[in-house]
Formats: C-alpha cells, sequence, structure tokens
C-alpha cells in the first residue's frame, strides 16, 4: 500500500509541476497574497468547479515549499491512511513548508484530518467546491481559525486581460478598438467567464453542460445519497430557465409535482452549496417578512444559461441582470447580508438594494436599453420612491449604451454603461 500511495503522489507533484510552469493572469495583488500567506490560520479557497481555485492556489505558493495532494483522485481517496500519506509526503516533498490540500470536500470527516494537522503546526492550504459545507465543518472543527477566499469564474475585466484587446481611456480609443471592445463584451454577456470558454468560445455548449452535469453528480447526488434524480434534474433546470426571476418554494413544489415544500427547500440549499446557483431575498427591516418573501434565482455564470437554457434567442435584460449580480459577489456583496432586492410599498421593483452596516448604501437598476422613454421614467419612479423609503440617496442605473446624470426633485442618479460599471469608472457631472 505505501508503494501505491507513494506512486499516486509522485504522479500528482508532476502534475503540480506542469500547472506551475505555466502562464497564469494574477487574480490577486502581491500584498494581498503576502497577508494571506503570511497569516497563521487556514486558507480556504472556494468556488465553483473549474473557476480557477486550484490555479489561484499554486499562485500563490508558487515561491514557497509546498506539498501537494489532489482529493479529486479516486485512487488516493480509496487508499487514503493519514500516516501513510503524511509519511510519503515528507520523503517526496522534504522540508515543505506549507501543504496544498485540493478539493478537500471529497475526502470523508477531512475535517478532523486537516484540524490534526493544524494543531502540529502545519501551515494550510484548502481548496473546495462546496461554500457551506466546507465553511461550516471548518467553524464547528476549527472555531473560526481560517480565512476564505472566493473564487469566481472569470470577471469582465479578467477575461479581457487574456485576450488581445487593451481597454485605454475612452478619449483616446479608435472606433475600431471601441467596436471591438464592445463585441467582446457582448459575447462575455452571453458567454460567460469560466477560464477554458474564455480561452475556447467553441466548446462552451459542451464543456458547460457536462460541467452542469458533473455538479450535479458528483457535488449533490452522490454527496447527499439522493435518490429522486429526476426531481432534482427538473428543479435545476427549471431555475436555470427562470434565472433572475422570483419563485416561491410552494410554487416550485406545485409545478414540479414534489411531495412537499421542505424536499424543495433542500434541494434549493444542496443546488446552492457547489455555487451553481444563489439565491436573493428581499429586503424587509422585518426579519420574518424576508423571509416569507419571494425569492430570487441567479446562476453563477451567464455560459450555462447559453448551454443549458431553452431561450430561443438571448434575453438580454435578464443577461445583464444576471452578470450584475455575479459581479457584486465578486466585490464582496453577501446576499442576505449587505445585498438584496427590493420591493416598494407600490410594489416598485429595484434590482439590487446594498447595505452598509444599519444603512442602505446604494439602489442599483439594471436596464438594458433605456432608450424608450416609458422605461427610463419607470426606472426613475421606482428609484425615486425607494429613496425616499430608504433614506438613501445613492441611485445608480447601469445599461448596454447610455450615460448621464438626472438630476430630478433634489435626487442625483447616475446612468452608467456596464462596460464604465465594471471597470469602477463613475462619471463626474
Amino acid at each position: 500500500m505505501e508503494l501505491l500511495v507513494k506512486n499516486i503522489i509522485i504522479q500528482q507533484k508532476e502534475e503540480r509541476d506542469l500547472l506551475l510552469s505555466l502562464k497564469y493572469i494574477n487574480r490577486l495583488k502581491e500584498d494581498a497574497i503576502a497577508d494571506y500567506l503570511n497569516s497563521g490560520l487556514i486558507k480556504l479557497i472556494t468556488g465553483p468547479r473549474r473557476a480557477g481555485k486550484s490555479v489561484l492556489a499554486l499562485q500563490l505558493l508558487k515561491n514557497k515549499k509546498f506539498a501537494y495532494l489532489n482529493f479529486d483522485d479516486d485512487l488516493l481517496l480509496k487508499n487514503f491512511d493519514e500516516n501513510t500519506v503524511i509519511q510519503t509526503l515528507n520523503e517526496v516533498y522534504s522540508g515543505y513548508g506549507y501543504i496544498l490540500l485540493d478539493e478537500i470536500q471529497n475526502l470523508p470527516n477531512w475535517e478532523l484530518w486537516v484540524n490534526k494537522l493544524y494543531r502540529r503546526g502545519a501551515n494550510i492550504v484548502l481548496t473546495g467546491s462546496n461554500s457551506k459545507l466546507l465553511s461550516h465543518e471548518l467553524a464547528s472543527a476549527l472555531t473560526g481559525r481560517f480565512v476564505q477566499i472566493a473564487v469566481f469564474p472569470f470577471s469582465f475585466t479578467e477575461a479581457i486581460q487574456v485576450s488581445n484587446l487593451k481597454i485605454t481611456d475612452e478619449n483616446d480609443i479608435t472606433p475600431s478598438q471601441k467596436g471591438n471592445i464592445l463585441n467582446f463584451l457582448a459575447n462575455y454577456l452571453q458567454n460567460g467567464g469560466y477560464p477554458e470558454t474564455v480561452l475556447n468560445p467553441t466548446l462552451l455548449k459542451n464543456y458547460l453542460s457536462s460541467l452542469f452535469d458533473s455538479i450535479l453528480l458528483k457535488d449533490i447526488l452522490k454527496r447527499f445519497r439522493i435518490r429522486q434524480t429526476q426531481q432534482l434534474y427538473d428543479l435545476a433546470n427549471y431555475l436555470l430557465t427562470n434565472y433572475t426571476n422570483p419563485y416561491t418554494s410552494n410554487q416550485l413544489k406545485t409545478e414540479l409535482n414534489f411531495n412537499s415544500v421542505t424536499t424543495v427547500q433542500k434541494f434549493i440549499d444542496y443546488l446552492e452549496e457547489p455555487y451553481l446557483f444563489v439565491n436573493l431575498t428581499r429586503y424587509s427591516s422585518k426579519i420574518k417578512n424576508q423571509q416569507k418573501s419571494p425569492r430570487k434565482i441567479y446562476i453563477i455564470d451567464n455560459g450555462f444559461i447559453k448551454a443549458r437554457s431553452f431561450e430561443l434567442s438571448p434575453n438580454f435584460g435578464r443577461l445583464l441582470e444576471n452578470l450584475i449580480f455575479v459581479e457584486l459577489l465578486r466585490r464582496n456583496y453577501r446576499p442576505g447580508l449587505d445585498l438584496f432586492y427590493y420591493h416598494t410599498r407600490n410594489k416598485r421593483e429595484i434590482d439590487f438594494l446594498l447595505r452598509k452596516g444599519h444603512r442602505t448604501e446604494q439602489l442599483i437598476q439594471v436596464c438594458y436599453d433605456l432608450s424608450h422613454q416609458k422605461t427610463l421614467k419607470r426606472e426613475i419612479s421606482a428609484l425615486k420612491e425607494a429613496s425616499d423609503e430608504l433614506s438613501c440617496n445613492r441611485l445608480l442605473i447601469i445599461t448596454w449604451d447610455k450615460e448621464e446624470i438626472i438630476e430630478s426633485n433634489g435626487l442625483r442618479i447616475e446612468v452608467t454603461k456596464v462596460l464604465n460599471w465594471l471597470q469602477n469608472i463613475h462619471i463626474q457631472k
């Protein structure tokens, strides 16, 4: 057995070294990497499958001596013995200062072993594709002795970095360059930011459709030993088709013929854990009202919509809203804590409500096309009403190609192009 484990670890070392030899874009600043590594806490990198967790972990450790174990390897899982593994790691990676445990959630009772390593002074970096499970188990076993980074598919600016396009000041850009950038953004809106599909767009449908099935199978059906396979697939496909729309568990129970609301809620939780879908709660000052209100569902990457949805033609308005939501996640807004949607007393909807502490920080409307006066009036009316109810004066409309400042009844509403918002560029007027 020792020889088999050694062969597995040597083979994984060769894979690690090959990955280390490749070039990647930097997704963290050098000072952030230093702060992260210098922490004595366990480093936890979470995010959806294939979003770049392992690459980020390798970037963090590229100039360090570190051991590596990949628990997406069935052979390692079947032959795992902690004493044999530790002995072999010391043999293969003599004098290592860090240990990287990739996709750790696949190892049964992993938190007990990690806790033991931590108590013995190991400097540990973990990656995993299950946010709630990992953080819950770490919180229970290690009482908060960890720091977490969430990794998502490429942002627009990261996707641009791996292309041959350069974004410069809008005043210096040629019409040809601007057209190329807008074309890239239009593709990003529909194709999303998974690294493989940004680099190879022709692979998108097959790659993301297979990934969607793999997440359902490996991260949900097998892990939670679900027998109602078809119901889980039906629910996942329904949510994907109805992205950005509100839903209630009672509605889903009826439409999809579930036996109980409890099962619906449990399955939705399962679909959230591997970062496939994310729920957004309606804001209310009363927690009970938040819990009773319909929730809105978002998908972690627009590419899944193109790969798996039954839309006959792209719905650019909903795609843009989903893109903005995922970007807000990248900017560390947390659904249900400081990120919500909102309904005014007159049932006008605000797409995103951002909180900071006990106050509303900003209200955001997302509207792909503001060219019709009726549409503009609707968005402004919703923002005015919500501004009055929530005492918030930072009002924003994100659109595809319009940019201006609207002043009305003492309120200032910024209308900005999504291209500028994604780059954190604000107009000053």
